[in-house]
Formats: structure tokens, C-alpha cells, sequence
């Protein structure tokens, strides 16, 4: 495994992978672990008092905050998929369950048939105000209060650095 430190480069490497592979050096390792917890336990913990609070899982709650943001409450279903990170299969599939409860309408894009927009009806604007505190109390206590004004800058750095968009999307 690439990600696990090997005391000795160039001697056999564990698992029979390749005696050249680089290895993760020891800070470089506790960046990635790091970066992996971040990634797979800060959401977890973000979403569990959407749910408790607003019933709403943290994809649900980003595809209508995104949308909120968004100039008239629109945008294209390929673009929210990104900004909520999420496959278009999924979204699609939230936002037919948020049409269904009136929060989100969409259509074809008038300026190009291949895309589909999605809109935020009056009511969806409603439950994501109201969800928002919960989303915000929760993002503070978790990461912003934990990190100083250099930290913030510092992470906003590494996340601009390590965005990957879609080349459709660029």
C-alpha cells in the first residue's frame, strides 16, 4: 500500500508491492491522515444535527443552500452535482423528492437543451433559511473555532489547491 510508511526505501516493501514504490515520508503521512479523516469524519458530523434539527442529510442541505446562492435560485443540475459533490444521479434523485414536496422545480436550459436547471421555489428558500443556523452553529464549533485567522487562510490555500473540477465544469 503506497500510503503506508516503509522504514527502509528500496528494501521489500510490505504486501509484495514494488521494491521502487515511494513511500510517504512520516509528515507526509500525517498530512494525508489527516486530510482522509477530515474527508471521511468531519461530514458524519456536520450532518448529524441537520438531521436531528431540520431532517435534512448534508447533500440535501448543500443542493438547496447552493442553490439559494445561485443569481435567480438557479443553476444547472451538472453544476450543483459539483458544488454539492454528488453524481448527477443522485442529485437527480433528491431533487425529484424536492419537487415532489414543492422546494425545487426544473426544466431544460433554455440556452442549451443538453443541460437541465434546477430552481429553488419559495418554499425550498424557506426550509433552507431556516436549516441554515443549524449548519452554521455546526461548522463553527466544529472547524472555524478550532482554527486561528492564519489557519483559515492557510486551509482556504490548500482546498483551492487541491480542487478538482471537472473539465465541463472549468
Amino acid at each position: 500500500m503506497a500510503t503506508r510508511a516503509h522504514p527502509n526505501p528500496g528494501e521489500d516493501a510490505p504486501d509484495g508491492a514494488a521494491t521502487d514504490a515511494l513511500w510517504l515520508s512520516a509528515p507526509e503521512k500525517e498530512a494525508w491522515t489527516g486530510l482522509v479523516s477530515l474527508v471521511l469524519l468531519l461530514p458524519g458530523q456536520l450532518e448529524s444535527p441537520l438531521q436531528q434539527e431540520a431532517g435534512l442529510t448534508l447533500f440535501e442541505y448543500l443542493t438547496l443552500s447552493h442553490v439559494s446562492e445561485a443569481p435567480e435560485r438557479r443553476l444547472r443540475m451538472s453544476e450543483l452535482a459539483y458544488l454539492a459533490n454528488g453524481s448527477l444521479s443522485r442529485l437527480s434523485n433528491v431533487v425529484k423528492r424536492f419537487e415532489q414536496r414543492g422546494w425545487m422545480e426544473r426544466w431544460p436550459d433554455p440556452d442549451d437543451g443538453r443541460f437541465t436547471i434546477a430552481a429553488l421555489t419559495d418554499a425550498g428558500y424557506d426550509v433552507v433559511v431556516a436549516a441554515a443556523p443549524t449548519h452554521v452553529r455546526s461548522v463553527r464549533q466544529l472547524v472555524l473555532d478550532q482554527l486561528t485567522a492564519a489557519d483559515q487562510q492557510a486551509l482556504a490555500r490548500i482546498a483551492e489547491k487541491l480542487r478538482v473540477r471537472p473539465a465541463d465544469l472549468a
